[in-house]
């Protein structure tokens, strides 16, 4: 199989492709609360488009794929889709970020179409903190949500949960959490993407270890499949393990091995980088797979050495891009 590389010799093999813009919840820290301007449906990839490029990128050497929003769940046919992706040979790993609000009522259908394991974003258990954050959620459904997901046997279950300073920098629900359920809780660095929001809600992943020291030692734990940039812990006796991802204080760009398709079909070297090439007139032209995988590695060596995420304020707004 060919290997994408880059001029920073990083060797690319994830996409991650964002179905929509749209979501069904408001967080705090990444939409305004009266909503957004969403794309109309004709400015968005349909499925077909989705996978052909693909297709074509899986020929070029990338091996995992995961979907992502907004709210993938939200948008009608995601079951389809990856059934799709699933069956490109020579695809590896089939994976999907949710917050978990629809993945009850999803979760036997996404499982028959080949999704193989789930990442769940819920930054409280605690519902009124959790209603705060989202403005319109109810955590309940959230929590019955990653446990039909470990039921359902998708391993690993990773939950994901952006940690906001005075808001749910409170992390002992999510300790006892791992000693309940076999599952990878990642806090996350709170990134800011919009003059919008608030810029006082970052707490370091030193200090959220720190505040951690009061459950007992945190001793280094394996990795789990797909780990990516997370350093893993493991509070003796628990049966899941505590993970931070630290895209501000420690970024993690000389491992970073992702491209990343959005929902109106651009592709994206860098998180925090506005670079983008818009594929969708050559999805819907009569461009040849050479062209499009052409365009991949066009796209590749512009990737930046890292990221510039201190210096600058983003035209493209997270739940624009894909988490």
């Amino acid at each position: 199989m060919p290997e994408l590389v880059d001029k920073f010799n990083r060797k690319i093999d994830y996409l991650r492709i964002s179905v929509t813009d749209r979501c069904n919840l408001r967080c705090i820290y990444c939409m305004p609360g009266e909503g957004i301007e969403f794309k109309s449906h004709q400015d968005i990839l349909t499925y077909e488009e989705i996978t052909i490029f693909a297709r074509h990128a899986v020929q070029a050497g990338i091996s995992k794929i995961r979907l992502t929003g907004g709210e993938p769940l939200v948008r009608r046919g995601i079951v389809k889709l990856i059934e799709y992706l699933s069956s490109i040979p020579g695809l590896k790993d089939m994976s999907l970020t949710t917050n978990g609000v629809l993945l009850v009522e999803f979760l036997s259908d996404l499982v028959k179409a080949g999704l193989k394991r789930i990442n769940i974003s819920i930054d409280s258990l605690d519902d009124s903190i959790y209603q705060h954050i989202t403005r319109v959620g109810d955590v309940n459904r959230v929590k019955k949500g990653f446990e039909s997901a470990l039921r359902a046997g998708l391993n690993p279950v990773k939950v994901n949960v952006v940690v906001l300073k005075g808001i749910n920098d409170d992390l002992k629900d999510f300790v006892k959490l791992t000693f309940d359920l076999p599952v990878y809780v990642r806090f996350i660095e709170y990134m800011p993407f919009s003059e919008n929001i608030k810029s006082d809600f970052f707490v370091s992943c030193e200090t959220m270890r720190e505040s951690l020291k009061n459950y007992g030692i945190l001793e280094e734990a394996s990795l789990p499949q797909g780990a990516g940039p997370a350093r893993y812990f493991k509070v003796k006796g628990a049966l899941g393990t505590l993970g931070f991802i630290s895209p501000m204080s420690n970024h993690f760009c000389a491992e970073c091995n992702r491209l990343r398709l959005t929902a109106d079909g651009r592709l994206r070297t860098c998180l925090f980088s506005d670079e983008e090439i818009d594929l969708r007139n050559y999805l819907r032209g009569e461009a040849k797979a050479q062209e499009i995988e052409k365009l991949i590695r066009e796209t590749l060596s512009r990737k930046p050495k890292d990221h510039l995420v201190h210096q600058k304020e983003f035209i493209r707004k997270m739940y624009q891009i894909g988490g």
